[in-house]
């Protein structure tokens, strides 16, 4: 198993989360191969994502990753950290800054940046960001999660 995911049996409890916790980061190598899939299973089909002769007639370095690629690997992230029983309730901020080119490596890095109780269910806001060689491609934003709490009366 890859060593930055959640064990799916695993669950992440709300009581257990704390301001400042880092969630592991995720890397993504921008491949030809990658992105080409990434592009083909989300059918978007437009040349910048896949063809780098007219990615760069549009002024861009290389062909770069889409939106939904960006969004699957924020949504990755959380979801490797909150395990089975985490709900992704809202994304917020979710701005492109720069490219993420193929040949260069992504990386979605994020941390706890608050926690409270909301009717009841654990709320956890999660500051995210992607960076590549040059700084910060997407971001920042918040993932706002509800996480299971602790049972009364359980350890």
């Amino acid at each position: 198993m890859n060593e930055t995911m959640t064990d799916v049996t695993t669950r992440r409890l709300f009581d257990d989360v704390a301001v400042g916790d880092e969630l592991p980061a995720v890397a993504y190598p921008l491949t030809v191969y990658r992105l080409v899939m990434a592009a083909g299973a989300n059918r978007d089909f437009n040349s910048i994502h896949h063809n780098t002769e007219y990615a760069r007639s549009t002024g861009a370095e290389e062909m770069y990753a889409n939106t939904s690629f960006l969004l699957g690997a924020w949504e990755r992230c959380v979801r490797d950290w909150t395990g089975p029983d985490g709900v992704i309730r809202s994304l917020r901020g979710f701005r492109m800054r720069a490219f993420n080119h193929v040949g260069d490596t992504m990386w979605v890095r994020a941390e706890v940046g608050e926690t409270r109780i909301e009717d009841g269910a654990g709320v956890v806001e999660i500051a995210i960001r992607c960076e590549n060689s040059a700084g910060v491609s997407v971001g920042p934003g918040v993932v706002e999660v509800a996480l299971p709490r602790r049972e009364e009366g359980s350890a």
